[in-house]
């Protein structure tokens, strides 16, 4: 290493530690080694490193190695613009000359959305709030990068070659033009407030560092170790650092092996001297960024020399050599060909690929599991995948490990995050029944003793919104709990008790977005105050609590700084946006040994075994993000860095984390949607070795550790068979095709009492439309007297009740306004033939075969001969006669042979005439009269009909009401086309198995 120099050295002091070699601790051994001679030798010190994670990681580094005891060098953080982090203090001097304050960077995003809304505006094509700010967002991003590399944004119209932008598309001309005019009062707004950008403050200072260490650097040595950003002023800091006397650059894996032809090949290249075109940089290759950096130092690869010291768990040097070949560019792979096997063998590396990211996190899991069973041994997943991070962390849970998960979870997914987007949602819905329910069983809501009082009420509230949505907003849902009929109103009673003190808790909420002058700062409060309202201190309290507490305040005071017309829609979207990049990181208290790292937090660690984890294509490395300000010409002419740039960040942090002494590289086959591609740095290490070798048992332990010992014992085809005693003796009429095609359907709905639920905020379907009709057809004959100009008017309002999506009503009112009137008319036809409708939703209920018979029917008309009409409308097909001939669909017979039995209030007379008013099409037209007693294959006369009706429901009764047969599942599948106790009966599990399927199959 360094040796003691007096003046300002030929030959920079540049170095590099191995990938095999773990970074933190061979720093800490080397300096140790260097400098630790003398108790105050190590404190006269500076180490700069590049962000605050490193900090802890190489002050961990030294802890492991002060058995005696030591006074650790200052170590001081450079910053990471993409953590938002500042300048340590030794490069931030409070005596020094001061520079112009940062500008907050909340109040920076506002400020940029103001400005994007207004250019956009300016152009024609305005932005709502929620839009101008994500923009904004991308805006910032870029405008760091033109800071960072030093280039003037005011100067943007200048940088970009005029000859050039003509060509540029259509919407990146508009996005110039606006950037453009964004930049021209950026800053002006800066100058007003005082501040200055934060990367610019940060470019100044480490200028001015260079310049005070370029004169004399303090007392003591100045390392910079771990820093790669290849940005000009850290380049112009680091070189002064490495000419320093007692001045030493340590750089993370740089590759002192590769061919000088591979290392050129890399870029950046000179121009062309005849036609001024630079050839492409290969910006996606692990080690392009640190070229770069030793391009804009002055320095050769050839001056930089080997880290000497070593870590104490070390991989064998054969693994940087193997890493080094595995990264070669890609038009000099050909070479793997002729490589020596021991140059391109990965000892010590194994590979696992699973089926599902389940699977994968499973292996995972279990391989830190195993881990902790040897003393002392640390074992790290390194994954840029939070999906997968947390799924690790799930299963580690069930030995008790605590992972010492350090990138964390964003705010969105924490429960204080999910609170305050869950308040914003229902508001900005008017509190429609999904984002509302959603609401008030969020588990930081009532939390503590009233818990279980409220979400009694929450569920009772969440049975009474079952089915098509209310009218908006809190008294909305309170008529709805209401209205109804009979049986509606029974469910929704107990839900009607509990809400009102709920809906008081959200008035203010509601008051506050519904104002239309309200500007975001109230929207924001509004949220605040309901979060206080509904969880008290539990909103606030904990590291998301806290993390929540600070953006929310944050953007209280920042939002009027931003685009002035923010409505509701746009509040929500912005909280996401903001929570999706805040990351709230636990307290320190984990596992000890057993850790979770994002690639961030990996970067100058190693564990005894690296899990790299998620090695996908489009994970890691990830797909580029596309800028929406600047197109890949416009960033090249500006000398911006690539779109492609982070693929080697991330291929570098590959490089590095491989370089443990066990690595464990794992992969899923498919994602959640779709089969996955294999991540190119997965393919070029299977690549150059030929395969890399297997884990021998993880899979199978993953698959095993859920699997039931012994084969699994099928469930047999239920068949319930209770007392008699205790079977039903009453029955509807439309329950009769349960009972005789699933009798254990019925067995479940009649005995067990279990009814299946519509969903939440449904649209209206069928059923929904069918019941909707029945009361249009029921009020009209009972209230309008059957009056035709009355009809239409009745229908148009049910339909303007209704709370469908639009496009879902716009598809069926047309159809369903043409079929009413339709029965309008044919009614009216009937009425001048001596037909009269006499009852409409009756009830009615006679003793049949023992059993009471009961049943609802739609409409009883009077013929002109003095019979009766059986009339059921369906707002579909009406059943086939073939299905009347096997002995079901007899719904319209048993009604009429209720009537036969006087089981109808005030209707006497014979049943003549079974109808089905089906509103569907037939032959083109919409609306149409079928009886299950004509037709072609009608086998039942009418006058038959309730005879045959009466056998046929005497025959089931005795069988399963008043006898003792089983309620076996699924006897006549054809005829039982609902599957509402499929998973009850475990249909999947007997299906087929036993010949089910057909009756006697049990």
């Amino acid at each position: 290493m360094n040796a003691g120099r007096t003046g300002m050295a030929a030959a920079p002091a540049v170095y590099t530690i191995p990938p095999h070699r773990a970074f933190a601790d061979a720093l800490a051994a080397g300096l140790i080694a260097r400098f630790g001679d003398s108790p105050l030798g190590l404190a006269r010190g500076i180490v700069l490193l590049p962000n605050n994670r490193a900090v802890r990681a190489v002050t961990d580094a030294f802890v492991r190695r002060a058995e005696k005891g030591l006074l650790l060098p200052r170590l001081v953080a450079i910053g990471d613009p993409e953590l938002d982090e500042r300048l340590g203090g030794l490069l931030d001097p409070a005596d020094g000359d001061p520079l112009p304050p940062a500008v907050d960077p909340l109040d920076r995003l506002m400020i940029l959305a103001r400005l994007v809304a207004d250019a956009r505006a300016a152009t024609g094509d305005p932005a709502p709030a929620a839009e101008a700010v994500r923009l904004a967002a991308e805006l910032a991003r870029t405008l760091d990068q033109l800071l960072v590399e030093d280039k003037e944004p005011k100067r943007l119209a200048r940088l970009i070659d005029p000859a050039t932008e003509p060509d540029l598309a259509r919407h990146w001309q508009a996005a110039l033009a606006t950037l453009e005019l964004v930049l021209e009062r950026w800053p002006r707004e800066l100058a007003a407030r005082g501040r200055i950008d934060a990367a610019d403050r940060r470019n100044r200072l480490l200028d001015r560092a260079a310049r005070r260490w370029g004169q004399g650097v303090p007392a003591g040595f100045v390392v910079a170790a771990g820093i790669t950003t290849s940005a000009p002023a850290v380049a112009r800091l680091l070189r002064t650092i490495a000419l320093a006397p007692e001045g030493m650059v340590v750089f993370p894996g740089l590759d002192l092996a590769m061919p000088a032809d591979a290392w050129d090949m890399l870029g950046p290249h000179d121009p062309d001297p005849e036609t001024g075109r630079r050839r492409r940089s290969i910006e996606t290759h692990p080690q392009f960024h640190l070229k770069l950096l030793l391009d804009r130092m002055g320095v050769g690869r050839g001056e930089v020399r080997l880290w000497r010291r070593g870590g104490g768990h070390d991989a064998p040097a054969a693994r940087t050599r193997a890493i080094g070949h595995a990264m070669t560019p890609a038009p000099l792979t050909g070479g793997w060909a002729t490589l020596k096997p021991a140059d391109r063998r990965l000892s010590g590396v194994r590979a696992l690929e699973l089926d599902s990211p389940a699977e994968e996190a499973q292996a995972i899991a279990i391989a830190l599991r195993e881990a902790t069973e040897t003393a002392g041994r640390t074992a790290a997943l390194v994954t840029p995948d939070r999906d997968l991070a947390r799924r690790v962390s799930a299963h580690l849970r069930r030995w008790a490990i605590e992972a010492d998960d350090s990138a964390g979870r964003p705010l969105t997914a924490t429960p204080a995050g999910g609170l305050l987007l869950a308040l914003a949602e229902a508001a900005a819905e008017r509190f429609a029944p999904v984002p509302l329910l959603a609401l008030l069983k969020h588990p930081l809501v009532q939390a503590g003793d009233k818990r279980l009082d409220w979400l009694e009420g929450a569920r009772r509230l969440d049975r009474a919104l079952r089915g098509p949505r209310p009218a908006a907003g809190l008294a909305g849902i309170a008529r709805h709990l209401g209205e109804g009929d009979a049986r509606e109103r029974r469910v929704r009673a107990p839900a009607s008790d509990w809400w009102p003190a709920a809906a008081a808790l959200l008035a203010p909420l509601e008051a506050a977005f519904a104002d239309a002058g309200a500007g975001p700062r109230a929207l924001i409060a509004a949220i605040r105050e309901a979060a206080s309202a509904l969880a008290g201190d539990a909103a606030w309290s904990g590291p998301d609590g806290r993390a929540a507490a600070d953006l929310v305040a944050a953007l209280e005071s920042a939002a009027d700084l931003g685009p002035a017309r923010a409505g509701a829609d746009d509040i929500h979207r912005i909280l996401r946006q903001l929570m999706d990049g805040t990351a709230v990181r636990p307290p320190q208290g984990g596992h000890p040994r057993i850790f979770i790292w994002g690639l961030l937090e990996a970067r100058l660690q190693q564990a005894d075994l690296m899990i790299l984890g998620g090695l996908n294509e489009g994970v890691w490395p990830a797909a580029p993000a596309p800028d929406p300000w600047l197109a890949p010409a416009m960033r090249a002419a500006l000398g911006l860095p690539g779109l492609e740039r982070r693929i080697g960040l991330a291929s570098h942090d590959f490089a590095c984390a491989l370089g443990a002494r066990q690595v464990l590289v794992t992969r899923a086959r498919r994602d959640a949607r779709a089969p996955a591609i294999a991540s190119r740095l997965w393919l070029r290490l299977e690549a150059m070795t030929g395969g890399i070798t297997r884990h021998p048992r993880l899979k199978g332990w993953a698959r095993a550790i859920d699997r039931p010992a012994g084969e699994p014992a099928p469930a047999a085809r239920p068949a319930p068979c209770p007392p008699v005693a205790d079977r039903p003796r009453r029955i509807a009429v439309t329950r009769l095709d349960r009972l005789k095609a699933d009798p254990f359907a019925f067995y479940a709905d009649a005995m067990l009492g279990l009814s299946r639920l519509d969903a939440v905020d449904a649209d209206p379907g069928p059923a929904w439309r069918g019941s909707a009709v029945h009361r249009v057809f029921d009020a009209w004959l009972k209230e309008d007297g059957c009056d035709p100009a009355r009809l239409m008017p009745r229908a148009r309002a049910m339909l303007d009740e209704t709370a469908a999506h639009p496009v879902l009503r716009a598809l069926w009112t047309p159809r369903l306004m043409e079929a009413v009137e339709w029965v309008g008319r044919t009614v009216a036809e009937g009425r001048a033939a001596g037909r009269v409708p006499i009852a409409s939703e009756i009830f009615g209920e006679a003793d049949v075969a023992g059993i009471a018979l009961y049943g609802m029917a739609d409409r009883i008309d009077r013929l002109a001969d003095g019979g009766l009409a059986i009339v059921d409308y369906k707002t579909g097909q009406p059943p086939r006669t073939a299905q009347v001939a096997a002995g079901f669909a007899m719904q319209l017979g048993l009604l009429g042979l209720i009537a036969e039995k006087g089981g109808f209030k005030d209707v006497e007379g014979v049943p003549a005439a079974f109808e089905y008013w089906s509103l569907a099409a037939k032959a083109g037209d919409l609306g149409h009269v079928a009886s299950p007693n004509s037709g072609r294959s009608a086998t039942i006369a009418a006058e038959d009909f309730t005879t045959v009706a009466a056998s046929v429901f005497a025959e089931a009764a005795g069988r399963w009401l008043t006898g003792e047969a089983p309620f076996t599942a699924r006897l006549h599948p054809e005829y039982s086309p609902y599957a509402d106790y499929d998973q009850l009966m475990r249909l999947d599990e007997w299906l087929g198995r036993d010949g089910g399927g057909a009756e006697g199959g049990a």
